[in-house]
């Protein structure tokens, strides 16, 4: 899972800033190296902000996995997002929730 091409919408190009994007792609390459954990089709992500740092909520429903962490500010915040990554086998896309 996620090994394939790896695409984004429109609704995340223009509201979520590049760095965050990279990020939530790390965040899945970290899941995918970590032996214990099977990888699901789909990554749900919650982005907030708390104390003055970037939330970052990342989990899974299929085994069960949940990872939050907090990122000093260096680009543009996001307030209140939420994000899921699909991979159907082919590709993986990167897509705002509401673009579901």
């Amino acid at each position: 899972m996620f090994s394939n091409k790896r695409y984004i919408t429109c609704g995340i190009s223009s509201a979520i800033p590049h760095e965050i994007q990279l990020a939530l792609w790390r965040m899945i390459d970290n899941l995918r190296a970590s032996t214990d954990v099977e990888v699901d089709y789909l990554q749900i992500f919650r982005l907030s902000i708390q104390n003055g740092k970037q939330k970052i909520i990342h989990r899974q429903e299929e085994p069960v996995y949940c990872n939050e962490i907090l990122v000093a500010f260096i680009w543009n915040p996001v307030e209140n997002a939420k994000i899921f990554v699909i991979d159907d086998g082919e590709h993986s896309t990167m897509m705002l929730a509401e673009e579901y």
